[in-house]
């Protein structure tokens, strides 16, 4: 294996828990589901807009524009490394793969993202919104592997959702399902498997 390839949400970066409100988890309950809802992929997809967005969450929970708005930026300055990933990241670095992001996300999200210093260890990425296509979508996997020439038997994508990894097996591309609920135990396994 010589290149591994991460998905940003729920794998490297996630909200902090600890510091949401049950009625603010509530709110985001659709992030849960297998697969996202479909204005927020068109959000990750880059063709709608956060005010689209926010527009399209106050109808559906019933709260005004402003609440809405809040709580979306509120849930992007929740956006915080997954620590045992973050580690992980660093040895894989330096043991010498080639270290990439696949990943579903909107401009604003990922525009956050980039700020942390465990992102400058990624040597190429593929986000949806600059993109205009998404996860389980073929042609995003043909964008990883065109783009910085990997050879899917010595690429392993990790992500949480499953319909996501199928879609890349596909394509010969190995993979690792990732569980957000167990991050420490997902970096041990991944960490077994390719550090020895």
């Amino acid at each position: 294996m010589k290149n591994i390839v991460f998905d940003l949400g729920g794998v490297v970066f996630a909200r902090n828990i600890s510091r949401c409100t049950q009625e603010f988890v509530d709110f985001f309950a659709f992030v849960r589901s297998e697969r996202m809802p479909r204005f927020w992929e068109e959000y990750d997809r880059g063709t709608s807009t956060l005010g689209e967005v926010t527009e399209t969450l106050a109808r559906m929970n019933g709260c005004t524009l402003e609440k809405c708005a809040s709580y979306l930026q509120y849930s992007i300055d929740l956006q915080e490394p997954v620590r045992p990933t973050e580690e992980l990241i660093g040895r894989l670095k330096e043991a010498g793969y080639r270290l990439y992001v696949l990943s579903n996300m909107s401009r604003e999200f990922i525009d956050y993202l980039r700020t942390f210093p465990v992102y400058g260890l990624f040597d190429g990425e593929v986000v949806s919104c600059e993109e205009g296509v998404v996860k389980p979508e073929p042609r995003i996997y043909e964008l990883l592997l065109e783009r910085f020439g990997l050879e899917p038997a010595e690429t392993l994508f990790i992500d949480d959702r499953r319909v996501n990894l199928e879609a890349a097996a596909a394509f010969g591309i190995r993979t690792q399902h990732f569980d957000p609920k167990d991050a420490e135990g997902s970096c041990r396994l991944l960490a077994e498997r390719l550090l020895g």
